[in-house]
């Protein structure tokens, strides 16, 4: 389990997390979302011990984590800048390098991998393009057999297939190790389809934090065609129209919602689930995003 609690950190003034309290479960896959500035980044470097807290404490398996070699050699990060793979080092190289940090590497997972990532190991990852050096990141985390998996932007760069394949791989170790992995990402569709929880950032604050299948149940996508007014008792966050047809996004529970749905007789009810994408985007609205004419 990774533990944040009460995480202060400010640079010059600034304060870049404010108080941060969050949690990951183990053998999670968590995905961490929040607009450009939210501390995305911040966190994460202290959640790999690179950032010592102003206040507050980050634990990874109970333990704190900076200045802490044992419990940093069960977490694998791969950074979305990737400057450390991009010199004239070998994967080979590389190789060597990460089992002189790593007890647990393993070069049999390595041999099997060399199947999937398809890359010379003779080569200087220089002459790799972006896509290239993002797999020999891959290659090498993985092959440490972590306990934390540490992704941020992970598969930018990446083809469709290559995404597929190296989504599986992780997926596997989380049900086969209990690998808890926390990847930072702006595809929020990608997310949805890999994540079962979901932390949502915002000027350096869990704006809210919970189960995928939870956030989902929560908020809802409401279409419906009436002559009566809407009940009050509806949280309604948003509302638009298109002809007839309203469209709601209602916070609450489902069965609730239809029932309070049926007073208004309506020749039209459909009760839709929202992407993860939507309810990013009207969770962030209740803050200071505008979307009043936002239409999903």
């Amino acid at each position: 389990m990774i533990e944040v609690k009460n995480l202060t950190k400010r640079f010059d003034g600034f304060t870049a997390l404010n108080g941060l309290t969050m949690t990951v479960p183990t053998g999670s896959v968590y995905g961490l979302v929040g607009p450009n500035g939210a501390g995305k980044s911040t966190i994460i470097r202290h959640i790999t011990g690179v950032y010592r807290p102003d206040l507050g404490e980050v634990l990874v398996g109970g333990e704190p984590v900076f200045e802490n070699p044992p419990v940093k050699a069960r977490i694998a990060c791969i950074p979305d800048d990737l400057s450390c793979h991009a010199g004239t080092t070998t994967i080979r190289e590389l190789k060597t390098f990460y089992k002189g940090l790593y007890p647990a590497f393993s070069d049999e997972r390595f041999t099997a991998l060399a199947d999937i990532f398809k890359l010379d190991q003779r080569q200087p990852l220089r002459r790799f393009s972006k896509g290239m050096q993002k797999q020999a990141a891959f290659w090498l985390a993985i092959c440490t057999q972590p306990d934390y998996l540490v992704l941020d932007e992970p598969v930018d760069g990446l083809d469709p297939v290559m995404r597929k394949q190296v989504w599986s791989v992780i997926l596997e170790d989380v049900a086969t190790r209990g690998t808890t992995v926390l990847v930072s990402s702006h595809n929020l569709r990608e997310l949805e389809d890999v994540c079962d929880h979901v932390g949502v950032l915002h000027e350096g604050k869990m704006l809210l934090e919970r189960s995928l299948s939870d956030l989902q149940e929560n908020i809802v996508k409401v279409q419906l065609v009436t002559d009566r007014p809407v009940p009050p008792e509806l949280n309604v966050l948003h509302k638009s129209m298109t002809g007839r047809i309203q469209t709601l996004i209602v916070r609450g529970d489902r069965r609730e919602i239809a029932g309070l749905l049926q007073q208004c007789n309506p020749l039209l009810c459909d009760l839709l689930p929202l992407s993860l994408e939507e309810i990013f985007i009207y969770e962030l609205g209740g803050v200071n995003y505008d979307v009043k004419n936002l239409v999903l």
